[in-house]
């Protein structure tokens, strides 16, 4: 049998348990596939300071971060990522007959050797929430559906973070749903309109990353491939100029300490099913670090804010 790749630190990753002080607030996850290990690594240094957010946003990878985070394990997150990256019932062609997308949630979801059992009687503790962002292809709107609702929250889980053109779409309460990102990256206005005092926000990209903005043109893919949902392909078509409008606001609420943001320091080239296994572990570790880096404003921001 073939000896999978895996990142060559991975016995040597944080690992341990959160314990059971909470904080007040919301934290927002942004997405980016496997750009979300920068998350892994932010994550395990906030719970290691015990600052466990009372409610959890994500989006997309943003979503699959939030459970462990909900979890309070330690390291769990990272260690998939890291060690299974090249297995094919994760990303591959098994994951593509079982899932009918390029991700397999029902193994991630699943047991898994070397990897410990999700804490499913933490999850189901009501003290905290936990919100998927999914993409309503009818609407072409976002949806913040909580773990509570009654929708199978692990469907929810793989709506947000199934990815347009290589994913079929998920089903969610009747309407079929795409990843999160298709019209919201970074839901941070979400957690404003609740009136959460203090709003973490965990980036994947630098703060000064902008995404090119589509010229109009006469033909694109979006229009041919989701031709029956025109209001979704106007999202998608959007959706670049609207999160370079998101980036510009959190730079205005972060000098207005309003929120958080927690970013990563250096440029990073990661693509989204990144595969080079010491590139991800260094980006667990720049996430690790820059959250050490920021504890003691962090913490500043929290007291200042209650």
């Amino acid at each position: 049998m073939k000896k999978l790749q895996k990142y060559s630190g991975i016995d040597k990753l944080p690992q341990g348990r959160a314990s059971d002080i909470l904080t007040d607030g919301c934290i927002v996850l942004e997405g980016g596939a496997f750009r979300g290990v920068y998350t892994n690594g932010v994550l395990d240094a906030l719970m290691e300071a015990d600052i466990n957010m009372k409610c959890i946003v994500g989006v997309s990878a943003g979503s699959m971060n939030a459970v462990n985070y909900l979890t309070g394990q330690i390291g769990r997150s990272a260690r998939i990522n890291l060690r299974y990256r090249h297995d094919s019932r994760y990303v591959g062609g098994k994951a593509l007959l079982k899932n009918q997308g390029i991700i397999g949630f029902d193994f991630i979801f699943g047991r898994m050797p070397f990897i410990p059992d999700l804490d499913k009687k933490r999850y189901r503790s009501p003290e905290r929430q936990l919100y998927a962002v999914v993409t309503n292809m009818d609407t072409g709107k976002p949806e913040y559906i909580e773990k509570s609702s009654g929708e199978d929250f692990f469907k929810v889980i793989a709506a947000s973070s199934s990815m347009p053109f290589v994913s079929k779409p998920v089903v969610i309460n009747n309407h079929p749903c795409l990843d999160g990102g298709c019209s919201c990256k970074i839901p941070y206005e979400w957690a404003l309109e609740k009136d959460f005092r203090n709003i973490i926000v965990v980036r994947t990209r630098p703060r000064n990353y902008r995404k090119p903005v589509k010229s109009e043109q006469k033909f694109n893919p979006e229009s041919v491939i989701y031709r029956d949902y025109p209001k979704f392909v106007a999202s998608l078509l959007s959706i670049n100029e609207n999160y370079n409008h998101q980036c510009e606001e959190l730079l205005k609420l972060e000098y207005q300490k309003r929120i958080f943001v927690i970013a990563p320091s250096q440029n990073i080239e990661i693509s989204r099913l990144e595969g080079d296994m010491e590139k991800l572990g260094s980006l667990y570790y720049l996430g690790y670090h820059d959250t050490k880096n920021n504890l003691d404003a962090l913490r500043n921001y929290l007291i200042n804010n209650k």
